[in-house]
């Protein structure tokens, strides 16, 4: 079991770190987070919503995301209140100070969930969240205390050096923890070490006194291409100085923003404001939102609206995903199950579609389409791949689908909305794209890495990186190497 010291300290990659690791020497095995909060998630391949997290780390073990690797997903929609995603499936809307009063039966969720997984697996890596030591949450922490006391696993706490005080970090969450989970601790790992980490010896001796265990490693701070968790993330990026500028609105509720991360690398990819200027941008993105009537409002209010259709007029490629697809249409209707009230919005009035908030289900599903040869985009495309993860339904009229079966597309096929998340890990999409960008400069775009839209090297530097920087020898005597 992998706890942290706070959030940010890098407990996911750790843990996908190990499952590579794990599964290179053969071994059978799977990640666990019994509750996730994010608005970034991915469908399995049956339907179920988990967080994007834990499909990360079931594609290091080399195995299938399934919905018992994150039972419980919490998706905030503002208002202190969160959408409960149970076992894959919508529960409810519930406000935090409800959602504690059902402690007890979604600590049982989780506890069969995993029970399943080690039937499945034998061996299993299971995340924490946030910060282990919240000694106000202890009788209602499913994601770390109580899951810990029920599933006795040995357990390694990671804290982040880059961000400051780690002998407190460390030192400090170690002796909070209650007697029972504290006696299962068997160390500790350093993350995101900065120089020479020959330099921290001290600091290493220091702790093992202090606590009697060892520093299990110490990690340098490393650049390893995988999906972005949460939104914390977004702060955390850097726009590169690239001749073409592609403007992503960031959304008060955006949600699963690592649909761009392969952009990144290729183009100046920013995440705007939406009260930010896009005159400069090449093109224009606007995401998927846990809410997307509320972030409709917020963008009209910011005046937004005016500036996509000066956009329109200047022939710059405007994309919808999801939410953004929805927005991009004449009109929203939600019947009350999107908002909690029935209301009518106008969209932006881009596509002929309307979309409809009419039952408090789910589409969730993994696609492959292919893409209608419109316009100087989509013609270059073919065949994608990707998820779906909404509600609502939306009605395209006789417009243009951008995918055969999904979406829209205008005559000129510079104004694309889909549903598709995942759509920009496919090469001829993200090809396509910038091809169209980079001529528009009088510029040519060789085409981006294979590597790139490949995690599977990422996730083996990543296993090497771990390996050559930790006692992976005393890890691996956690895992049940029999089987």
């Amino acid at each position: 079991m992998i706890l942290g010291t706070a959030s940010n300290v890098g407990k996911s990659t750790i843990v996908a770190a190990i499952c590579r690791c794990a599964s290179k020497r053969g071994l059978s095995v799977a990640p666990f987070k019994s509750q996730n909060m994010s608005l970034n998630s991915y469908v399995t391949k049956e339907g179920a919503e988990i967080g994007i997290a834990q499909a990360i780390q079931a594609f290091a073990a080399k195995t299938e995301p399934l919905a018992e690797m994150n039972p419980v997903l919490l998706k905030p929609k503002g208002d202190r209140t969160s959408q409960v995603v149970l076992l894959g499936k919508p529960y409810k809307d519930v406000k935090i100070s409800d959602y504690y009063k059902e402690t007890d039966y979604l600590l049982g969720i989780a506890e069969e969930s995993y029970k399943s997984l080690e039937k499945k697996f034998h061996n299993i890596v299971v995340e924490g969240a946030g910060g282990a030591a919240e000694i106000n949450l202890y009788d209602r922490d499913i994601a770390n205390i109580l899951l810990a006391k029920k599933l006795k696993l040995p357990i390694i706490i990671v804290g982040d050096i880059e961000s400051g005080g780690i002998f407190a970090q460390i030192i400090g969450t170690y002796e909070l923890l209650p007697p029972d989970v504290k006696e299962k601790v068997c160390g500790f790992l350093i993350n995101k070490f900065r120089g020479d980490p020959q330099l921290f010896k001290d600091g290493i001796r220091i702790i093992e006194e202090k606590t009697g265990l060892p520093v299990i490693g110490v990690l340098p701070f490393t650049k390893i291409s995988l999906p972005s968790e949460d939104s914390l993330s977004i702060k955390d990026k850097q726009t590169l100085d690239l001749p073409v500028k592609i403007a992503v609105i960031r959304l008060s509720r955006i949600s699963n923003f690592s649909d761009f991360e392969i952009l990144e690398k290729y183009a100046s990819v920013k995440y705007i404001d939406p009260n930010e200027k896009t005159d400069d941008f090449d093109c224009i993105i606007i995401p998927g939102t846990k809410n997307t009537i509320e972030d409709l409002l917020e963008l009209r209010e910011a005046g937004f609206d005016e500036k996509i259709k000066a956009a329109r007029q200047k022939r710059i490629p405007i994309i919808g995903i999801c939410g953004g697809y929805q927005m991009l249409g004449k009109e929203i209707k939600d019947e009350g199950f999107e908002s909690g009230k029935d209301n009518t919005s106008e969209g932006f009035g881009l596509l002929d579609i309307k979309t409809t908030f009419d039952a408090y289900s789910k589409t969730t599903v993994q696609v492959k389409r292919n893409a209608n040869p419109v316009g100087p985009i989509l013609s270059l495309v073919g065949e994608v791949d990707g998820y779906e993860i909404h509600m609502g339904r939306t009605d395209t009229n006789d417009i243009k689908e951008a995918f055969f079966g999904d979406g829209a597309v205008s005559d000129d096929g510079l104004v694309i909305g889909t549903y598709m998340h995942g759509l920009f890990k496919n090469k001829n999409m993200t090809n396509a794209l910038l091809k169209h960008l980079y001529s528009q400069k009088n510029l040519s775009f060789t085409g981006i890495l294979d590597e790139d839209s490949d995690y599977e090297a990422a996730y083996n530097s990543l296993s090497e990186h771990f390996e050559n920087n930790v006692d992976i020898d005393k890890i691996m005597t956690f895992f049940d190497n029999n089987i």
